[in-house]
């Protein structure tokens, strides 16, 4: 039998695995293993302990004679537990995580072996640093990488092969000093807009001592079952289907959001998210999205560095867990065609240590309305700079695709603040607008208080509330890197305005509430109108609006290769001051090419050696079928109907042009053999992907045309249906 029927017959048959039952509630078992500041309090001498939680929110630098108490509290608690390794956990520029195991032996003094970790295997590792990717910043015999502890993301326990591994969470950098890793930029982007928000703050007579960016990063992905996965080249090795007609049946009717979770699913999600709340990853949400056996989880909301961390490690328990109930967790932004695609909602903000949420408009009025014109300014003056920090070859298939904001940079605001927006632009106060109740006409359900307005899903970047909404970032995406792209443009704007404010003040002091709120107006006026071209609350899919944004002047860039550019403009480089200097942004620029370049020249050989190893031969094989069945019924002898002469020569015509197409893939493919990555990158771009396009369009149409019982690789209606 076909391996891919058998597969479907197992597949229909699995059951759920039910996970062992925890009688413990999610609030107890939350970070229990996580080596959190409760446990730092109750195992650290006091002096130890105070310079260890400064450190941890960014007070004062950690001290490295602590070291070896810290040390030695974190091995007692990690031994108790059972491990036997500890790893500094770092995050290099690949977009995943990384790691090398040491055990914690080591020799005494008289030759036999004891358990020990010291301050100085916490503090500093010494990973090789060679085969990572550095876009230019060390020579390629330069090979030390060194990583430093990060105090402010606390150690943890990792499970895997029945054991347990104390991860101590690590930032990454050449032996010159360069940021190797997505962490640091990201840590300095953070120190960043805290000084220029704690300017504003302190203008603003707000007491705050720390202020930093929160995110909350909605995870979506699809599980599938494992047997088909496996029989997928393109999905093990791609992340997605380089191959596959639509099924019969799609999303269209709208029947799996947010409808009933399948058992074999929810026992996968119950696992996945209590080994998350072990890690301290605080999982709110689960549902099943659009498209069928598309589902996500969210978190609540943290800090932003913080919140990384727990979403790089969600998605690998993600991975990991997938596999023990016969699935396959995808991550990838676009793993079937003609569906939804998956994205990282990055929802992010502002916050003081004193509980303030800088974007809620709830608060000070002055301090909001400053932080609200400094992001419109920055989107604005950095629209080309926020397509390329989503930038992939993956998520091009998505951007604009119904499911995720248009390529077009925008910024919906919602009813209430466009009015106020446009009361400062036009200088005219208005009465504030009651609040609107709606009744339903039921007598036993109350009115419902309306929302300030309504939420737009084809926003590129969307106020919801007390918060924007980055709905563009890639699923399989690092959100570092747009978050702390966010975190300059947002930064530099609110340092340009609030310069600009201290100018109109003057050398004037103790000014009332209102007249430091006259003084600062006309600042944000000026500003908000030149900024308000990016300001759009209509469809971002709409022909229209296309239209519309080319007037305005706004950037559609639609291939991310073409975005890349932007991380070298002037602009930049001034927003990125104290973040990354123009080398290590150089090197971003590089180390993007070459993996958008890398990702579209394995989608090249994976639609390559499928065709003609798989797909070619069961295509010829059920051509010769349906060939040698008309010759043989001139023995009966019965004449063959034309119209099953008409289907062959189709079929014949179909193998002939999909062998064509795929030839003109593979023969641009190795004219890009001796270029470099940006070469190399613009021809896959400009010439490589229509021509991947055609391939695929043919391939697809003769899998609706050859015999289903020779077809080998698993179809859309199986991977997308037998769960």
């Amino acid at each position: 039998m076909n391996p891919r029927l058998e597969a479907v017959q197992k597949a229909g048959k699995k059951t759920r695995r039910v996970p062992e039952a925890d009688e413990i509630r999610h609030s107890v078992q939350f970070a229990s293993r996580v080596f959190h500041i409760r446990l730092m309090e109750q195992t650290l001498p006091k002096k130890v302990f105070l310079n260890l939680s400064a450190a941890m929110v960014g007070k004062e630098k950690f001290d490295p004679q602590n070291s070896d108490l810290v040390a030695e509290a974190i091995k007692t608690w990690a031994m108790q537990h059972g491990a036997t390794h500890y790893t500094h956990w770092f995050q290099p520029l690949t977009g995943a995580v990384a790691e090398k195991h040491d055990s914690f032996l080591s020799w005494n003094a008289n030759g036999s072996v004891i358990e020990q970790f010291r301050g100085k295997d916490l503090l500093r590792g010494e990973p090789d640093a060679s085969s990572f990717p550095s876009g230019g910043l060390r020579s390629t015999h330069a090979a030390r990488g060194i990583t430093m502890w990060d105090p402010s993301s606390p150690p943890f326990l990792w499970e895997g092969g029945d054991g347990l591994t104390l991860c101590i969470p690590t930032v990454y950098f050449s032996w010159k000093g360069e940021p190797l890793d997505q962490k640091i930029p990201l840590l300095r982007s953070d120190a960043k807009i805290q000084e220029t928000s704690l300017r504003l703050l302190k203008m603003c007579g707000i007491p705050a001592e720390r202020v930093f960016s929160t995110l909350g990063p909605e995870q979506e992905y699809f599980a599938i079952d494992r047997s088909l996965f496996l029989l997928r080249p393109d999905l093990m090795l791609g992340g997605r289907t380089v191959f596959g007609s639509p099924p019969a049946k799609g999303q269209e009717l709208e029947d799996h959001y947010f409808g009933a979770v399948k058992d074999r699913i929810l026992g996968f999600m119950r696992e996945f998210e209590d080994a998350a709340l072990r890690l301290g990853i605080p999982v709110k949400t689960r549902h099943n999205e659009v498209a069928p056996a598309q589902h996500e989880i969210a978190p609540l909301f943290e800090r932003a560095s913080l919140a990384v961390d727990h979403n790089l490690l969600l998605m690998e328990l993600m991975r990991q867990i997938a596999i023990k109930h016969d699935l396959a967790c995808l991550l990838h932004e676009k793993p079937f065609a003609a569906i939804n695609g998956s994205g990282k909602h990055c929802n992010w903000s502002l916050a003081t240590d004193t509980g303030l949420n800088l974007l809620d408009p709830q608060e000070n009025s002055l301090a909001f309305l400053t932080i609200l014109t400094a992001i419109i300014h920055a989107v604005h003056e950095h629209a080309g700079l926020l397509r390329a920090s989503i930038a992939s070859a993956g998520n091009d298939h998505r951007l604009g695709g119904s499911e995720a904001p248009p390529t077009i940079i925008s910024i919906y605001l919602g009813e209430s603040l466009e009015r106020i927006v446009e009361q400062i632009l036009t200088q005219k106060s208005e009465s504030p607008q009651m609040l609107r109740l709606i009744d339903l006409g039921l007598a036993h359900i109350p009115h419902h208080e309306a929302d300030p307005s309504d939420r737009n899903r084809t926003s590129f970047f969307a106020f919801t509330g007390n918060k924007f909404e980055f709905r563009a970032v890639g699923a399989e995406a690092h959100c570092a890197f747009p978050i702390m792209i966010i975190n300059a443009i947002v930064s530099d704007s609110l340092a340009l305005i609030l310069d600009e404010i201290g100018d109109a003040i003057g050398t004037q002091k103790d000014l009332s509430s209102d007249k430091l709120f006259a003084l600062s107006l006309p600042v944000l006026r000026k500003h908000l109108l030149r900024a308000k071209p990016i300001l759009f609350s209509g469809n971002g899919y709409s022909l229209e609006w296309e239209k519309e944004a080319e007037q305005r002047g706004l950037p559609n860039i639609k291939r991310s290769f073409h975005a890349l550019s932007q991380l070298l403009e002037k602009k930049t480089l001034r927003a990125f001051v104290g973040i990354l200097t123009e080398k290590e942004l150089h090197s971003r620029y590089e180390i993007l090419l070459e993996q958008y370049a890398k990702s579209m020249n394995i989608e090249a050989n994976l639609m390559i050696e499928l065709f003609r190893t798989q797909i070619l031969p069961a295509a010829l094989l059920d051509q010769k079928n349906r060939a040698k069945a008309l010759t043989s019924l001139s023995a009966v002898p019965i004449k063959a109907d034309p119209h099953q002469i008409e289907s062959l020569k189709t079929l014949s015509s179909l193998i002939g042009q999909a062998i064509a197409a795929i030839d003109e893939v593979e023969k641009v493919q190795r004219q890009t053999l001796d270029l470099g990555w940006e070469a190399k990158g613009r021809v896959f771009c400009e010439i490589a992907a229509p021509k991947m396009d055609q391939a695929r369009a043919l391939v697809d149409q003769l899998e609706k045309l050859v015999d289903n019982a020779l077809w080998p690789l698993p179809k859309y209606r199986e991977l997308l249906y037998l769960i």
